[in-house]
């Protein structure tokens, strides 16, 4: 979630099928306009211009994010995770597009607000409270956070669900594809049905707020008594569906740790990365979604605060010894057992692991001097992104090798690619290797 000044701009959510539908109506309409236009352009300086430049034009960026970041829902989601998920691996053009989801949210008018807290709560539901800020301190893509005190003396964060949220899943879902496949941004030959199924199933868990008090509600008690972390406690009697009620913890934003003291920033995410370690090995469950907005920082007690556990999901056996297994072959420099090891877990295909073999081996070097550099590793340093996502785009271009990972895969990876780069943000330096070999001799004695 991003925080909200006090003019932060309010827009009514489309909450019907057919007003989101006319959005997204409008949004092709406009993105079809500037590629004519661009186009046309194009075609006046003597050049025969290519359908990916005519999409990604500034114009039609601006187009995409303030169309999706207005719906909200499902639609802001999916361009929020594929900025977040892919990362360094986009076209620089597509990623400029899809940050500004990520800091683009709307508030909800107060009169919509009202008609939302009526239908969960009931018409006399001010009665319960002493103060209820109708000015949101946070907003998202599913709903937004309010303050507020109860008349028995709690202090409380409220989010709230956009209207219409939840019912337009499937439609912005299959929207949002569309776009992408017309636009030429996704390949037609590549087969995406199993992961936008996928993708509905994880929005409309994310979209249940009981669902997500029960995960709030574990995490607590998986990290009871565990010093360096907070998790707001829930209030029951105030959470529905469509409302979820908490303690309000006070913190900073994550990324105000970027002009920390260098020892701080490393203790601070071998902390996080820890957890991840944890969630994969010891808890059997994830909170998938790595928005920075998910943690906040305490700096006079030192404590991280963990926000928003909607994306929490169990993590299969399966999944946590594909894990388990390349980290073995990983830093005992075993380029075969990787390669097959990564083969079995699905994070490639066979094909392009022998239609490919040279690039996949140096991607696989790449990786291997990385893992097992001795001491902190430098999460500052990126500068070995550049020959991953140059061999993998090499890969790419041969559609015999096309592959979608097994979607438990995927959610699993999207939250520890997301935690390196938060690392990457505060430039930190944490020894991951000692770490994980820690974790995966405990992992085996258990």
């Amino acid at each position: 979630m991003t925080d909200q000044s006090d003019d932060a701009p309010s827009r009514p959510i489309p909450d019907s099928r057919s007003a989101r539908l006319g959005q997204f109506g409008r949004l092709a309409g406009g993105v079809a306009g500037g590629m004519l236009a661009e186009g046309a352009r194009q075609l006046g300086q003597g050049k025969r211009p290519r359908l990916r430049d005519m999409v990604l034009t500034p114009g039609n960026a601006n187009r995409l994010a303030d169309r999706l970041s207005h719906l909200r829902g499902a639609a802001m989601k999916l361009g929020q995770m594929i900025s977040m998920d892919a990362g360094d691996m986009l076209p620089e053009e597509l990623s400029t597009i899809l940050a500004k989801l990520r800091d683009n949210a709307h508030r909800m008018p107060p009169k919509q607000l009202q008609q939302v807290l009526n239908a969960e709560w009931g018409d006399g539901w001010r009665k319960q409270f002493k103060l209820f800020d109708p000015r949101p301190i946070a907003a998202a893509s599913i709903g937004q956070v309010h303050r507020a005190q109860t008349r028995d003396g709690r202090d409380l964060a409220i989010k709230v669900q956009y209207p219409g949220v939840r019912e337009s899943i499937n439609a912005d879902v299959d929207n949002v594809a569309t776009l992408l496949r017309v636009s030429g941004l996704l390949p037609r030959e590549l087969d995406i049905a199993p992961l936008l199924e996928e993708a509905k199933k994880q929005l409309k868990e994310e979209a249940d707020y009981e669902r997500e008090a029960q995960h709030l509600a574990d995490y607590a008690r998986l990290l009871d008594g565990e010093a360096g972390f907070v998790v707001p406690a829930l209030h029951s009697d105030l959470t529905t569906s469509r409302v979820l009620a908490m303690d309000f913890v006070e913190g900073k934003p994550i990324e105000s740790l970027g002009d920390a003291p260098q020892d701080e920033r490393d203790e601070v995410m071998a902390r996080l990365i820890g957890l991840v370690l944890r969630e994969l090995f010891e808890f059997g469950v994830m909170q998938t979604d790595p928005n920075f907005a998910n943690y906040r920082y305490q700096p006079a007690t030192g404590d991280l605060v963990l926000l928003d556990f909607g994306a929490a999901r169990e993590v299969s056996p399966r999944v946590a010894k594909a894990y388990s297994d390349l980290l073995i072959a990983g830093m005992a420099s075993d380029r075969e057992t990787i390669r097959k090891a990564a083969v079995e877990a699905g994070f490639m295909s066979e094909a392009a692991s022998t239609r490919h073999r040279d690039a996949v081996n140096r991607m696989i070097e790449v990786i291997m001097v990385e893992l097992n550099r001795p001491g902190a590793f430098d999460f500052g340093d990126r500068a070995f992104v550049a020959s991953l996502r140059d061999e993998g785009l090499s890969i790419a271009e041969d559609k015999h090798s096309w592959h979608i990972p097994p979607t438990d895969i995927l959610f699993a990876q999207r939250k520890i690619s997301g935690t390196a780069l938060l690392a990457a943000r505060l430039k930190a330096r944490v020894d991951v290797r000692a770490m994980t070999q820690r974790m995966l001799a405990d992992n085996a004695a258990a």
